[in-house]
């Protein structure tokens, strides 16, 4: 089992480093005694290195955190609705909003995860604090309150004595 895509590359190369020393049929030598002829073979790589990793554009929900491969990153709450574009590789998680990096977290390998910024989950805690503020208690509308006697005089009653 591997801890991490670092642990598998250190076991690799112990194991690599022990295996290519032995002789092998096909060759008629180690794998290590031909490296100087397969360099000299090979052509140079290409001046720009080839894209890696996970990229994808959604629009930032509620919750403000973004899923990679079953973890979720938090991001951070100003930009709940807009459009956010999601960069991960082997290592790092990396969040843009209009070309500005609104997250960054190292990339963990556990599953299942949840993966929260202090930054974030105390801008969450502001604006939070500052929605459920902005609403104001319902003020009861102004009224006129009339006396019963106008109705009695606009109706013709008299209280006293029957109909006036």
């Amino acid at each position: 089992m591997f801890a991490s895509p670092a642990d598998f590359n250190a076991q690799l190369g112990a194991w690599l480093a022990l295996v290519n020393t032995r002789t092998r049929r096909a060759l008629g030598c180690a794998p290590t005694d031909r490296i100087g002829a397969d360099r000299a073979a090979m052509l140079s790589l290409p001046p720009v290195a080839p894209a890696t990793g996970w990229c994808t554009s959604l629009r930032l929900p509620r919750d403000h955190y973004v899923r990679c491969d079953s973890n979720d990153y938090s991001v951070h709450p100003g930009v709940i609705g807009h459009r956010v574009l999601v960069r991960a590789d082997l290592e790092r998680v990396h969040v843009f909003c209009d070309g500005e990096l609104v997250a960054d977290h190292e990339r963990i390998w556990a599953v299942h995860q949840t993966v929260s910024d202090p930054a974030h989950v105390e801008a969450a805690k502001v604006l939070r604090r500052r929605h459920f503020s902005a609403a104001s208690p319902v003020v009861e509308p102004q009224v006129q309150v009339r006396s019963l006697s106008d109705y009695d005089d606009a109706l013709g009653v008299d209280i006293d004595g029957g109909v006036a």
